[in-house]
């Protein structure tokens, strides 16, 4: 019989593996044998093990686009043998390495090709992965936020639909994500850490900086319209089942994701941790909201309420588009052909792009 922590992340967070790029018989798989949440990294590890020694064979053979899925596949496999796996943070940073590693040698051999790129902020660096669609001259960007378990090692598959539409992506890993959360904690004014990614996009000058959109998954779906609240230069912005104030709903967290956030905040505690929650709301800035928003929930949403994204939309000033799914979980990752397509292309709209 399952612990309860290993039966909450299989419970939890099933429908996001598999659409995010676990194949479903490794899943289940790699599961079925799973007992003791202490087990859980290193099984996860050795299953993305068997995926990098794949691509590392058909590498060998000449083959690069199929070692790049390979790659792919085992950056996303090692991403959650960590993902919220905070209680050997030794073990952890281990496979969180090799995720980074898998993913960096896939870069060169995606289609569109991938390129690890380092932001300036406060003293260090955040990492991030830039993708342009191919063909077009300085495309627009989406620059992506990540929420409180993921990284940017997981987001090729939300990648996908925004490249295909023609537009150029940027996933990045901020406070307390990813590379950072070893230097950095979670923060709540995260328009800091976007004022600093959009400053860095400015400089370049393969991409349109006029056409910035903001998108954010989980807790990135606070994060990414908290900024768009401060950062004028966003011209729209896609949240994804986040929070409308987080330490309302902190007795209704889980296990994991309650410990894994007290690990990414820096606090002691857990008392500690819920009072540095309240730093995560969208209370005072929501009205201040006013380029085109583009929200998703899902009513058996057992992480962040649906109503978190009604509060969103009726606060917000700009025109909202407010897509809830009735049978969608967190992120409706269990419903992804009802709003990732759909989402695309309603950001290609609003960054000026032809149809497809």
């Amino acid at each position: 019989m399952p612990d309860s922590r290993v039966e909450a992340a299989i419970h939890h967070w099933a429908p996001r593996f598999v659409s995010n790029g676990v194949p479903l018989t490794d899943f289940q798989e790699v599961t079925a044998g799973l007992e003791r949440w202490p087990d859980w990294c290193a099984a996860w590890s050795k299953r993305a093990a068997m995926h990098d020694a794949l691509g590392d064979a058909v590498f060998a053979q000449g083959h690069k686009l199929s070692a790049g899925e390979h790659w792919t596949r085992a950056a996303v496999c090692y991403h959650f043998a960590k993902f919220v796996f905070v209680e050997d943070i030794a073990q952890m940073r281990a496979a969180h390495m090799k995720a980074v590693n898998c993913r960096n040698k896939a870069l060169p051999f995606l289609q569109p090709a991938g390129e690890r790129v380092e932001i300036p902020f406060d003293g260090t660096h955040f990492r991030g992965i830039l993708r342009k669609p191919a063909g077009i001259e300085k495309p627009p960007i989406v620059v992506m936020c990540m929420g409180l378990d993921s990284a940017k090692e997981e987001t090729d598959a939300y990648e996908r639909p925004f490249l295909a539409r023609g537009m150029a992506t940027l996933a990045f890993d901020g406070p307390g994500q990813g590379e950072s959360e070893y230097d950095l904690g979670i923060r709540g004014d995260y328009e800091v850490a976007v004022h600093a990614v959009i400053d860095w996009v400015e400089r370049r000058s393969d991409v349109d900086a006029a056409r910035i959109g903001l998108w954010g998954v989980s807790l990135g779906g606070y994060y990414a319209p908290r900024a768009a609240a401060f950062e004028k230069r966003v011209k729209a912005c896609i949240s994804l089942s986040g929070p409308y104030d987080w330490a309302e709903h902190w007795d209704k967290l889980n296990e994991l994701t309650r410990e894994t956030f007290r690990v990414r905040s820096r606090q002691k505690t857990q008392d500690d941790a819920r009072h540095f929650a309240s730093t995560l709301t969208l209370k005072n800035c929501a009205q201040e909201i006013s380029c085109p928003l583009f929200i998703v929930a899902g009513k058996l949403d057992r992480i962040v309420p649906w109503t978190e994204g009604e509060r969103l939309a009726k606060a917000a000033r700009g025109a909202v588009e407010f897509l809830l799914l009735d049978d969608g979980n967190h992120v409706a990752n269990n419903r992804g052909y009802r709003w990732r397509s759909q989402s695309a292309d309603w950001m290609a709209r609003q960054l000026g792009l032809a149809l497809l």
